[in-house]
């Protein structure tokens, strides 16, 4: 079986069963979430492990950020993070590593950050009141819609590479043809909905375009310093959990806030 043709079939089947379990929501999405959360830093544990991160210092600190944003909501999410950093001290102080305590709290508390806390504003979209459900299932399919687009412009017309030194593979003409579809999932979903006005929903739509591939490139970055080609293997041609949640974190974070900034939570 082809890399393509596995991206495709995974997609068919994994796309479905995530956006049922964001129409369900409740304790359905926060299993979904725990899920990912615990295989995303599995691999990204394994894929910075010379820097010897306290990996449960990241387990904890992201269960209970999901924990928190699933019970209380921002601010007992971002307390449930904050636990990453006393207690990856603490493992450090009584682990025999020799690793430098800078980089190895350092490892841990960003694994917490950008896996815990990004899925944690997963649920805080979904749990936004009467709207909750159509928020995510834009943010969501505006990012699908983004890379898919992405992908197909870069195969078929990509000539000038976007970020030759992190991702060699990605072009300025998927950056744009995917910026596009994401603009137009956002506009459709948002403003046709009556949920947001015009602008707003386009302002959402640039956000989520500009931060989807961002989150890419950032788990591009982290692989090439680490010299790692894909997060893993579980999810075959599109690699691990990490290479699919990469746009995603970045997205739900930025579009919470752009969403309370449009008082749409």
């Amino acid at each position: 079986m082809t890399p393509f043709v596995s991206r495709v079939l995974v997609a068919l089947i994994g796309l479905p069963l995530v956006l049922g379990l964001l129409y369900l929501g409740g304790w359905w999405l926060f299993a979904l979430a725990a899920f990912a959360a615990i295989l995303a830093l599995h691999e990204y544990a394994r894929m910075i492990r010379s820097l010897r991160p306290l990996v449960l210092a990241a387990y904890a600190a992201s269960l209970l950020a999901l924990v928190g944003a699933h019970l209380g909501g921002i601010d007992w999410a971002l307390a449930g993070f904050l636990v990453s950093l006393p207690l990856a001290f603490v493992l450090h102080w009584i682990a025999s590593t020799r690793q430098s305590a800078t980089v190895a709290i350092a490892s841990t508390v960003l694994g917490a950050a950008w896996i815990g806390l990004g899925l944690a504003h997963i649920l805080l979209i979904r749990a936004i009141p009467d709207n909750g459900r159509l928020a995510i299932f834009t943010v969501v399919l505006a990012v699908f819609a983004g890379d898919t687009a992405a992908f197909f412009a870069g195969r078929m017309i990509g000539r000038h590479r976007l970020a030759p030194a992190i991702s060699p593979g990605k072009t300025w003409e998927g950056f744009v043809f995917g910026s596009a579809a994401t603009i137009f999932v956002a506009f459709v979903a948002l403003y046709k909905q009556h949920y947001v006005s015009i602008a707003d929903s386009i302002v959402l739509g640039v956000v989520v375009a500009v931060a989807g591939p961002l989150g890419d490139l950032f788990e591009s970055a982290l692989k090439r310093d680490m010299q790692v080609k894909d997060s893993g293997r579980l999810l075959a041609g599109h690699g691990g959990m990490l290479d699919r949640l990469d746009a995603p974190l970045f997205a739900a974070v930025a579009s919470y806030y752009v969403l309370r900034a449009f008082g749409a939570t």
